[in-house]
């Protein structure tokens, strides 16, 4: 694989693991709900003038279902969960949870569509999920039971979605399903909204980070995920998460001071362990879109 991708992979990688960071900064002052809605829809908007053009629009029906599917299941949820689980956690905590994705989907995979793994991704899995216990432990102080179950909530939405793509929309368009999931996402929270609408105007710190969240962690990172699926293809693009666990702690730790401990340090490892030995050769047999 060229250095390019590689460059463009890492900085993926960076970009979404930074997106905890601002979800925690800004959650507090929006709510789980209404930030959610607002960084779908701002997003959604970057990619509209693209999917109004006839090549997309009339894919637009005949893929409705899954679009529909994944707005709910591969946006809207797990973005709300996360969001929800960041007043209880620390950031560095919802990133690396996030990373629990990649052992789900394994699972899910061999429960849903009967595929085989190999002894090596079975130990995979069970190390992804040690790491798992290892944080999700009650007596963890980064984090609350709660907020813990929320962010595998939501790591499962993620891994549902990969899988429910692989069986049922592996030809579809990778700009028609992110695209269009994004808006009817924003739209499907708007009545939720409604109800959980922020008591004040938000502080310039809230308003910049639902912007990167919106125009970079979700549109341009987006974009840019696109970009390496057509490139070097989905099994090779799917290995940036590796790489948004380790970002979500870096940043954390640099900017909102959150400590690095040895039990978060421990479960990062062992999760990120787990995806390696995970995506060993079952890769090969896997196209996911996240």
């Amino acid at each position: 694989m060229a250095n390019r991708y590689w460059f463009l992979l890492i900085f993926l990688g960076a970009i979404w693991g930074s997106a905890f960071m601002f979800i925690k900064i800004a959650t507090p002052d929006l709510g789980p709900v209404f930030l959610v809605n607002i960084r779908l829809f701002i997003a959604g908007l970057m990619f509209l003038p693209i999917l109004l053009q006839s090549k997309y629009l009339k894919l637009l029906r005949s893929n409705l279902r899954n679009i529909l599917f994944l707005a709910v299941i591969n946006n809207a949820l797990p973005f709300t969960l996360f969001s929800y689980a960041s007043l209880f956690s620390s950031s560095n905590m919802l990133a690396i949870f996030n990373g629990s994705t990649a052992i789900i989907t394994a699972i899910i995979s061999v429960l849903w569509l009967k595929n085989k793994i190999s002894r090596i991704q079975f130990i995979g899995v069970l190390t992804g999920l040690i790491g798992i216990i290892v944080l999700a432990n009650p007596t963890n102080i980064y984090t609350t039971l709660t907020a813990s179950i929320s962010c595998i909530l939501a790591a499962s939405c993620y891994a549902l979605s990969a899988n429910f793509i692989e069986k049922y929309a592996f030809k579809t368009n990778a700009v028609v399903l992110i695209g269009w999931s994004l808006i009817f996402a924003s739209l499907i929270l708007i009545p939720f909204s409604l109800f959980n609408l922020p008591s004040q105007f938000p502080s310039t710190q809230t308003i910049f980070s639902v912007l990167w969240l919106a125009l970079i962690s979700t549109g341009l990172a987006f974009f840019g995920y696109i970009r390496l699926i057509e490139k070097i293809g989905a099994v090779k693009t799917s290995t940036v998460a590796y790489f948004i666990p380790i970002f979500g702690v870096i940043w954390g730790y640099i900017f909102l001071q959150e400590e690095i401990s040895s039990r978060i340090l421990s479960g990062m490892i062992l999760i990120i362990l787990g995806i390696i030995f995970t995506n060993r050769q079952y890769e090969k047999h896997k196209r996911i879109i996240n």
